[in-house]
């Protein structure tokens, strides 16, 4: 006969099942980790409270070796280990000690004909598969081979009874389990519960994680960019303090804040990790090999952009753009933030400095400021070419990412007039830059600036008198300025207010039903006009 179930009642004091106040004892524990941290410390004190430990492989030996007593799964089950190890856990004693249900006659009489000893708590985490996977030089054979079976398994089989049985897959919530088993002598359904939910959100994780790898992994079959069922599994790496708005709550996941790293301020609210976004997807089309770039941001959308030979030439060629815009926003650039960059932003208050890094002087003037978030970006680790994901009701839309645009190198001359040299390096510049304003969007420019930006306009033409207003209240000629469009001009009109306003080129993606008229218009005016092809819309 086997050892007494003496988990089958509740403990004492405790209502019946289904009651908020029932708590379910702990005689015996299933161990089987492969992140040991805090494993002996756990084992300790459950054999202080009198649990009797059975544990797998490396668990068995880890506990064994801190002088306890531990009983290994294959003299619980009477069967080796065997397939390397593969096979160990996968058992009807291991499987019916968990989900033999506690109050149903018939899993007792099971129980007991096949000597089955009741488990009342699993402890398991998973083999380290995205540790392996993220290795550079991993083999697909390395990786399958870290595929767990018997984890998921045994935590699958818990989170399913937890009506009676606690299962813990996080090494963090050991001491929790101890002291409730210390002050309270049992595991409430509360807890029980709220650890089934975290063991099942952990195994979906670590399925999408292996799911995901293989897809994009397979050298006989090309990867899909929107597989039949998209899986997105992302742990929470911050609570935040509120959303766009205080009202509302709000959380970022996933591993932004591990390519962003925040050196200097408060935690990033959600306004400055949405706007962070924007920063770093503008400088990221700017390769800082070719010369010096900053873009000045206020609520995800750029106000100024500036190019030059230094880091602090580049801010003062954006900074003109909009001199008013730029307080209480966020600085961006694309080479490291040096002193003397740092000491001319430092002269107006702004909510975020991001920069590939920062020199020792520049960081030791701009911590003096305490609600000043300096970020440090590594650019070899963010891919820009990841897809899109936005919310709609009920479901998610789902496209690939805009690339860095290359178009104007091999855009189709729409005019008689031929734009010079110095107006080609100015569209290039402008054409970088209005991809990232909202449509519509409109951007005037020289070779090493913006100078007038208009964005989020409802018609084309609206957004050039905007940008236009904008440059006049500001006291900034656009005489001689290139103009950009992210998308075509549906009519004349906006071409020709921004040639009034002093456009002297112009370079959008045509594809109107009017392109003939607007070229027309153009050429009669006298300013080259080249047309990409492409649209950069952003909504």
């Amino acid at each position: 006969m086997p050892p007494s179930n003496s988990s089958t009642s509740p403990a004492a004091g405790s209502t019946q099942e289904g009651s908020a106040q029932t708590r379910r004892p702990v005689v015996r524990a299933l161990l089987s980790v492969s992140n040991k941290a805090g494993l002996v410390e756990l084992a300790k004190d459950l054999t202080g409270f009198g649990v009797e430990l059975v544990a797998s492989g490396g668990t068995a030996s880890a506990i064994r070796d801190a002088g306890l007593s531990v009983l290994d799964v294959s003299e619980l089950t009477a069967s080796p280990e065997m397939l390397g190890g593969r096979v160990k856990t996968l058992h009807p004693k291991i499987h019916g000690g968990i989900l033999a249900r506690r109050d149903l006659a018939e899993d007792q009489a099971d129980l007991e004909a096949h000597s089955i000893r009741l488990l009342d708590l699993v402890v398991c985490n998973l083999y380290p598969f995205e540790a392996t996977v993220a290795r550079a030089d991993v083999t697909r054979a390395e990786a399958v081979e870290k595929i767990d079976i018997g984890g998921p398994s045994m935590i699958r089989s818990a989170a399913k009874n937890h009506a009676y049985v606690g299962v813990v897959c996080d090494p963090t919530d050991y001491v929790e389990i101890v002291t409730e088993l210390r002050e309270a002598g049992g595991l409430s359904d509360a807890t029980r519960r709220r650890l089934a939910l975290k063991a099942f959100q952990h195994t979906a994780s670590y399925d999408a994680a292996i799911s995901q790898w293989l897809g994009e992994n397979d050298p006989e079959v090309e990867a899909e960019v929107f597989p039949d069922s998209l899986l997105i599994s992302l742990e929470k790496s911050a609570e935040l303090r509120y959303g766009e708005n205080p009202h509302q709550r709000a959380a970022l996941y996933g591993g932004f804040l591990e390519l962003a790293e925040l050196l200097h301020g408060k935690a990033l609210s959600y306004n400055n990790l949405i706007d962070a976004q924007a920063a770093l997807a503008l400088i990221l089309d700017f390769d800082p090999a070719d010369r010096a770039v900053v873009a000045i941001l206020k609520h995800n959308t750029p106000c100024g952009v500036g190019a030059g030979s230094s880091p602090l030439e580049a801010y003062e060629n954006a900074f003109a753009t909009d001199p008013d815009s730029p307080f209480g926003g966020i600085i961006v650039s694309n080479r490291p933030f040096d002193v003397e960059l740092a000491a001319k932003v430092d002269e107006i208050f702004t909510e975020v400095l991001i920069g590939p890094s920062f020199t020792d002087e520049a960081l030791e003037l701009l911590k003096k400021k305490k609600n000043r978030r300096l970020l440090a970006f590594d650019r070899s680790k963010i891919d820009p070419g990841q897809v899109e994901v936005r919310r709609v009701f009920g479901g998610l839309l789902v496209q690939e990412s805009d690339p860095a645009p290359e178009e104007v190198k091999t855009a189709t001359l729409a005019t008689q007039t031929t734009p010079s040299d110095e107006q080609r390096i100015a569209m290039e510049f402008a054409w970088r830059v209005v991809k990232h304003v909202k449509s519509n969007a409109i951007v005037f420019a020289l070779a090493d600036r913006t100078l007038a930006i208009g964005g989020g306009a409802t018609s084309r033409v609206d957004a050039v008198h905007a940008a236009a207003a904008k440059a006049a209240r500001v006291g900034l000629p656009l005489e001689g300025s290139v103009l950009a469009s992210d998308a075509f001009f549906p009519f004349a009109d906006g071409l020709e207010t921004a040639v009034a306003a002093g456009a002297a080129a112009v370079i959008q993606p045509g594809g109107s039903n009017r392109d003939e008229e607007v070229t027309a218009a153009a050429d009669k005016l006298g300013v080259p006009m080249l047309m990409t092809g492409t649209r950069h819309f952003r909504h």
